[in-house]
């Protein structure tokens, strides 16, 4: 009986750290997110922008840059894809309404990635483009 009643003392000292870390790291993406809702010095938040420039770009999405991006985000996990899809689509939007470009291109998707993606993943976009013969030496000055 006390060996049955040691194994489940540490069976459940071992659940409350599982619980307690799985807890931590929730709660980090959650504060993360809601410091994106808070309003910037122009009283609109990172996500508000986010939305804008999406809807203002819709219009020159084709379904070649909308394939080229959706390969660009697959690595990223599941979970996340969507916000990572939807954060460098706002970037890719940006450049080209603030352009004044027909249509998105692969050049307005590579530099929106490389400016709405952490210096870490430009690693992964250069094996990327040189796997498909996509000229990147134009925006090597932006990447890490």
């Amino acid at each position: 009986m006390s060996d049955l009643s040691g194994w489940f003392m540490y069976f459940i000292v071992v659940w409350a750290f599982l619980l307690a870390g799985f807890m931590a790291i929730g709660g980090y993406f959650m504060f993360r997110k809601f410091l994106k809702t808070m309003p910037l010095k122009d009283g609109k938040s990172k996500l508000d922008w986010q939305n804008y420039w999406v809807e203002a770009s819709r219009h020159l999405w084709t379904d070649e840059a909308k394939a080229f991006l959706d390969e660009l985000v697959s690595p990223v996990p599941k979970p996340f894809r969507d916000t990572a899809k939807h954060a460098i689509a706002a970037k890719i939007g940006q450049i080209a309404v603030e352009r004044g470009v027909p249509k998105i291109t692969v050049e307005e998707c590579v530099e929106g990635y490389i400016l709405a993606t952490p210096k870490r993943d430009h690693r992964y976009l250069k094996s990327f483009l040189e796997k498909r013969n996509i000229d990147y030496s134009a925006f090597r000055h932006l990447l890490g």
